[in-house]
């Protein structure tokens, strides 16, 4: 058979996944009012920047070649085709039939357009290279950052994404091992996207080094009701990223809407228990850390558990991520944003936890251990888990250590001390002195 597939697209389909699109695209804007409000005032433009050149730079390459890297036919069992869809060829042309949608005859990934499905998956490719930027906020420069968020797309995200999301016969013919062949369940993406860009934050903090005076001097977040704002629009996004996923407005969308709910709500209430027991007060920035906790969890899980599957999955998220990101005052690693111990360690336990708490009445139609399945499934989302950690890390090192010794990656010691927002893009987020007052004339 022919990819892409020829015919006339589903209305209703259509638009749910256009209108899932639109939420998954602005999560990239979402995710740096979450990570800019998070790091001092004097480095709020560059983090955010990190993140909106994310959308840049990997439209560009998805355009010309990642699209076909990650859902053209399988090559080797490692990566799609680059030629077959290179500059989207293939994906656009057709008979519209202007007015009559019976009668268009235009490509289609399962019943929709695939410029939607382009456009759609264009989403999960800029955010989670976007995500990465949370662990070196403050000190890396930006042109090492761009050149890092080129090389890791290409080299670690596109393959994974080929992995995990290309499935037999829905884009191209033959796709990924991780879902056609190991058959592990990643719905929307807590292996290819969350700990993807979790693995691969850790080797790039480590990597650039820890911020000057950590964890000596206090960096708390200069902006709170940003990060909440932040958190908001993320979990907003989220509902297209989990129930879009689905491809269709049907029952499966449904439930995997009600899951992404389930789960960020209890999410944050079982970091927000956690913080309270442990330091005595519930805070902003708990409370929107453990719905993002919620979110990456229940990603790779939002169809095949229940919605008391889902608040389970929830309950264990938060607590443990709440407990995971003290981690890095243990090891040493300065990862200025937590994305280790909210986005792997969430991401491992929403994909490991569909092993035990997924359920036949799910549209996944798998059992987990806990519901009669025994193992089997659970192993296979092991493998998964250590497949993609332990790939991203091993290339994400080797990316990041040629750009160490070539170009530099870390900011100039005084910039970073003066500012790195003034440094690296000659602006500051508040002009302070524009707000001391003038002259009064009486």
């Amino acid at each position: 058979m022919t990819y892409p597939i020829i015919g006339a697209p589903d209305a209703a389909n259509t638009a749910w996944v256009m209108a899932s699109a639109a939420l998954v695209l602005v999560m990239t804007p979402a995710l740096a009012f979450f990570y800019g409000g998070m790091v001092r005032a004097k480095s709020v433009l560059n983090m955010m920047m990190m993140c909106f050149a994310a959308i840049g730079v990997v439209w560009v390459l998805w355009l010309v070649f990642g699209y076909s890297l990650a859902f053209g036919d399988d090559i080797g069992g490692v990566i799609g085709d680059p030629t077959q869809f290179a500059g989207l060829k293939h994906l656009f042309g057709g008979d519209y039939a202007p007015g009559e949608p019976a009668s268009a005859a235009i490509p289609l990934v399962g019943t929709i357009p695939a410029m939607v499905f382009v456009m759609f998956q264009a989403g999960f490719a800029m955010v989670t290279v976007a995500l990465i930027a949370g662990a070196v906020a403050d000190r890396m420069k930006f042109t090492a950052w761009l050149l890092f968020a080129a090389l890791w797309a290409t080299l670690v995200y596109f393959p994974v994404a080929h992995w995990v999301f290309a499935v037999d016969g829905l884009a191209a013919d033959k796709g990924g091992w991780i879902v056609n062949h190991l058959r592990a369940i990643d719905f929307a993406g807590g292996t290819a996207v969350e700990i993807n860009s979790g693995a691969s934050a850790l080797v790039l903090a480590l990597v650039v080094g820890t911020r000057r005076g950590w964890p000596r001097d206090p960096m708390r977040p200069h902006n709170l009701p940003a990060v909440m704002l932040g958190a908001g629009l993320l979990w907003l996004g989220w509902f297209g990223f989990n129930a879009g996923s689905a491809l269709a407005a049907d029952g499966t969308a449904a439930l995997a809407l009600a899951n992404t709910l389930g789960a960020g709500a209890v999410s944050m209430m079982s970091w927000l228990l956690v913080e309270r027991i442990r330091q005595g007060k519930p805070t902003s920035f708990g409370a929107a850390s453990g719905v993002v906790a919620g979110l990456v969890a229940i990603t790779p899980a939002c169809a095949s558990v229940t919605p008391i599957g889902a608040l389970a999955i929830g309950i264990v998220a938060g607590a443990v991520s709440s407990l995971a990101i003290e981690l890095k005052y243990r090891l040493g690693y300065d990862d200025s944003l937590d994305v280790v111990g909210v986005h792997l360690v969430g991401g491992v336990v929403g994909t490991l936890m569909i092993g035990l708490v997924a359920s036949s009445a799910s549209p996944a139609g798998v059992d987990g251990l806990f519901y009669g399945g025994g193992l089997d499934q659970l192993w296979r989302q092991v493998v998964a888990v250590l497949a993609v950690g332990g790939y991203a890390m091993a290339v994400t090192a080797v990316i990041a250590l040629v750009l160490k010794v070539t170009i530099g990656v870390r900011a100039h010691p005084q910039d970073e001390a003066d500012g790195i927002d003034d440094a690296e893009h000659a602006e500051t987020a508040y002009d302070m002195a524009a707000s001391r007052g003038g002259r009064v004339d009486i």
